[in-house]
């Protein structure tokens, strides 16, 4: 069924449309923007994004935002991401982005959120090799040390950390009988000395870093919010984090889903459409309900949202999450078997579609966490 919009969130998609198929519509295009696939993100491209508006669309207006909600994010997400837009760098600016927003200093706030309306990268840093999942298991430490804390630890798999302004980080300040107590927030330069960034070769390109601090000092000032009490604050966060990857999943299966359509329509095989075939027809049309429940399922949560922005939908953002990132790597394999040799391809981009979207259900909280959280606000 058609989405319905009012004239400002429809002229806003079609807007971001017209962009993504003039700047990045060709593959061409966005190998020349992406190193051929390795770097998921162009400054330059971000950048006339940012000269438009749209990167501060959630933001407050006081820092040069525009001041709107989660459905207009989730919209933008959607559609850049659909439209194949080489900005991985947005998911983690916005996350980190609301953490200072909500618990930053003014100083805090000011350069960071004005430097995301800018076209400045933001990441965030939680996890190391022994604390994927459980988060109250950091041992990344930082202690105190005149006027500030010192640093030492690894993190590992930090998104976009190795072209971003700042890092979010969490690190253990203190051992206290819960293990979720004592974890504090630290805005840090990724050019502080002591902090050493290096990459991680995946399948996705350039994505991702392990993060070394050694003797890492930051002043008191970096502290974001309240020292020991990190865990409170990422949990205000969640409904930000899942409704980003469940947006940026559904534009993936979008995609996924009108390029297999578009070439099960053309391709022919025993002197007809391949997508005449019953085997292929109920495969489409299976991946197309989906899709609308899934459409209506993030359009429902970023509404309550927006209708109490304080609050925390743990079991709705989750089932968002849960929904879009497997439904999008569902389609991307349903396509390339559709397709079969050429969904194997790189010219005809179904694999790249596949890469974006495997992942997608272990960062921000695997599958199976997010069943684990749905099943838990049932009492179970």
């Amino acid at each position: 069924m058609p989405r319905v919009l009012n004239d400002e969130r429809r002229d806003l998609v079609k807007a971001i449309g017209d962009f993504c198929r003039r700047e990045c519509g060709t593959k061409e295009q966005r190998d020349k923007l992406t190193a051929n696939g390795q770097e998921p993100h162009n400054q330059r491209l971000y950048e006339k994004m940012a000269g438009l508006g749209w990167l501060g669309i959630a933001l407050p207006e006081q820092y040069g935002g525009a001041g709107l909600g989660m459905t207009d994010l989730c919209l933008f997400l959607e559609e850049t991401s659909y439209g194949l837009a080489p900005i991985s760098g947005f998911g983690t600016t916005v996350i980190a982005a609301a953490a200072y927003q909500k618990f930053g200093t003014e100083e805090q706030k000011r350069v960071v959120l004005e430097g995301v309306v800018k076209g400045r990268v933001e990441a965030i840093s939680m996890s190391e090799p022994g604390a994927g999942s459980d988060v109250g298991a950091l041992t990344c430490r930082a202690e105190r040390a005149g006027g500030g804390y010192v640093i030492n630890g690894q993190k590992t798999w930090c998104s976009n950390a190795h072209f971003a302004d700042h890092i979010l980080l969490i690190a253990r300040t203190s051992q206290e009988e819960s293990k979720h107590r004592g974890l504090t927030q630290f805005m840090v330069p990724t050019d502080a000395g002591g902090l050493e960034i290096r990459g991680i070769d995946t399948m996705g390109g350039r994505e991702v870093n392990d993060l070394y601090f050694t003797d890492c000092f930051v002043p008191d000032s970096a502290v974001v919010g309240t020292p020991g009490q990190a865990w409170p604050q990422l949990m205000a966060g969640l409904n930000l984090e899942r409704m980003i990857l469940a947006a940026l999943m559904l534009g993936i299966a979008r995609r996924a889903f009108d390029d297999t359509l578009a070439y099960v329509r053309q391709r022919e095989q025993f002197g007809r459409p391949i997508g005449s075939f019953q085997a292929l027809k109920h495969r489409i049309a299976d991946m197309a309900t989906d899709l609308e429940c899934a459409r209506l399922l993030l359009d429902d949560v970023a509404a309550a949202i927006d209708a109490e922005p304080g609050r925390v939908f743990a079991r709705e953002a989750s089932m968002a999450k849960l929904k879009c990132t497997e439904l999008a790597k569902h389609v991307a394999l349903e396509g390339m078997q559709m397709m079969g040799g050429y969904g194997y391809a790189t010219e005809y981009g179904m694999e790249a579609l596949l890469r974006s979207a495997v992942v997608s259900t272990v960062y921000g909280g695997t599958s199976e966490i997010q069943r684990d959280i749905i099943g838990r606000t049932y009492g179970l």
